[in-house]
């Protein structure tokens, strides 16, 4: 038999195309890592259209038929906050914002032993990977999903610090974070709940909007319940803790 023949009995031309399809799939993880670095670092200047949790949410109308829904989003840039929101936002969820480079471990233990007491449900998540989750992710239902997100949401955690000023992570939380069901970021939910433009919120009504964070489904603004009632004025004093207005000039 020939040696073209032996080659064609043993498989070996298979070979090559074998190991150009397992380069590419090698390839996939630098491609991802080549991306989503320029993905983060061109939002370091561009301001977004919209998030990721906006899409979603736009085609979970769509597809349950509401065709007339339209997600409420009108991008402000931090000057064009009142600065009592964005302080609102570090005294209700991050109190340490200003310090760590994206990921708070003790909050992370604190949260945990709570868990574990069966307290009241709550993570340790810092303002830059909720940040993270909205901009480029999803909420995760199924435990395989879950740790899926939470390995994406590290890395772009980690971009997102590594490249942005502390300035701008809170200037685009504020601006995409969901206020209410479709209504994300600063200018569509003070426009929704107290018919004024987002400079001019005042404490309380910053504070209230920062006490339904992280569950503003199930929480309410418009018609706030015992639990924003409380969380608003702990929130307020935070605020007056944090320095007012005065903390902006602290971050970077």
């Amino acid at each position: 038999m020939t040696p073209q023949g032996d080659a064609a009995r043993t498989g070996r031309p298979g070979r090559p195309k074998r190991r150009r399809w397992l380069r590419r799939l090698l390839m996939l993880p630098v491609l991802f890592v080549v991306l989503s670095a320029a993905q983060v670092a061109a939002l370091r200047f561009v301001d977004p259209l919209f998030s990721s949790f906006m899409a979603i949410r736009q085609f979970e109308a769509w597809t349950a038929g509401e065709w007339s829904f339209r997600v409420a989003y009108d991008w402000r840039d931090l000057g064009d906050i009142a600065p009592t929101l964005p302080v609102a936002l570090v005294a209700a969820e991050d109190q340490a914002f200003a310090g760590h480079r994206g990921f708070d471990l003790e909050a992370i233990e604190h949260a945990r032993k709570r868990n574990e007491r069966g307290d009241a449900l709550r993570g340790g998540s810092t303002i830059s990977q909720q940040l993270a989750k909205n901009l480029f992710l999803w909420q995760g239902r199924s435990a395989g999903s879950r740790w899926v997100r939470k390995g994406l949401e590290t890395w772009y955690t980690g971009l997102i610090e590594l490249m942005w000023p502390k300035r701008r992570i809170l200037e685009v939380y504020a601006n995409v974070v969901e206020f209410g069901d479709g209504v994300y970021g600063a200018q569509a939910a003070a426009r929704t709940y107290f018919r004024r433009d987002a400079k001019d919120l005042t404490l309380a009504q910053s504070a209230r909007m920062a006490a339904v964070l992280p569950s503003p489904k199930r929480y309410s603004i418009a018609n706030p319940g015992p639990y924003v009632q409380r969380q608003s004025r702990w929130v307020e004093r935070n605020v007056r803790q944090l320095g007012g207005a005065a903390y902006l000039d602290t971050l970077d």
